[in-house]
């Protein structure tokens, strides 16, 4: 029987006005999930929205933030503000209706039975799980994805996806104020961290779909990041592989020069 765990879905907007209410009811729906909304300044009014509903329901918390900081720095935030309060179970989660909120308990599930990150794969067992994709996006995400993957020596088939949730023994693990990146290279870089420190990464299915309202995220920088990301971290673990026989031997090497 699975522990029942203290779970926390973060839910970055901007102009999110549209989807938020669904969203909010869906997850209201279930048992045992608080929410964080962590605004960015929306002019749409998302956040006058959400306070709206913070003040009704005691399971919705919310953060206004001055202006646009970026995904990745919403999520770090909302990690911080997770580990405060004392959650056991982290979820990332978009506020736009590309992840179905009737999957989070399969999440909460699989960290209760020890994982300590699992990852919603749109491409698990060499299916594409999309809907609403051209040929041309499907075909970035895939080859972005399979490209981090090898780089990395990662054995997980959607390290973009923005639908994961994390243990709390792994977020309080991670240097979480060495994490710089954003976007799609935030989920790569964190499950990175995740796996390299020597936790649980599993993977689950989920349909992923195209936003209907708003605005998209993806912009050049965001896809020059990912691509840059898993360079610079591989890059990084080499050089510490090195420095470590060469730092090892300069001591031993001054040991012996000492009278």
């Amino acid at each position: 029987m699975n522990v029942v765990l203290k779970t926390l879905v973060i839910l970055p907007t901007y102009k999110e006005k549209g989807t938020l209410p669904v969203v909010l009811v869906k997850v209201l729906s279930l048992e045992g999930f608080d929410m964080l909304i962590i605004d960015d300044n929306s002019p749409d009014g998302t956040a006058e929205l959400a306070e709206h509903w913070a003040g009704r329901y005691s399971r919705i918390n919310l953060i206004k933030r001055p202006r646009k900081m970026g995904l990745g720095t919403a999520y770090l935030t909302g990690f911080r503000w997770g580990l405060e309060k004392g959650y056991d179970c982290v979820v990332e989660m978009d506020s736009d209706l590309s992840h179905n909120p009737l999957d989070l308990p399969k999440f909460q599930d699989e960290i209760s039975e020890g994982a300590d990150l699992v990852v919603g794969s749109r491409y698990m067992n060499g299916t594409i799980s999309v809907v609403g994709w051209d040929f041309r996006r499907l075909l970035l995400s895939k080859m972005g994805n399979l490209y981090a993957s090898k780089l990395l020596g990662l054995r997980v088939s959607d390290l973009t996806s923005g639908f994961r949730a994390y243990s709390r023994r792994a977020l309080q693990k991670i240097k979480l104020e060495q994490v710089r990146s954003e976007g799609y290279a935030f989920q790569i870089e964190m499950a990175y961290h995740v796996a390299r420190l020597g936790f649980t990464v599993r993977e689950i299915p989920i349909i992923f779909t195209e936003r209907l309202t708003g605005i998209s995220k993806m912009s050049g920088q965001i896809i020059r990041e990912a691509a840059w990301v898993p360079f610079r971290l591989r890059f990084a673990e080499m050089r510490n592989y090195l420095k470590g026989p060469f730092s090892r031997n300069r001591k031993a090497l001054k040991k012996e020069a000492s009278p």
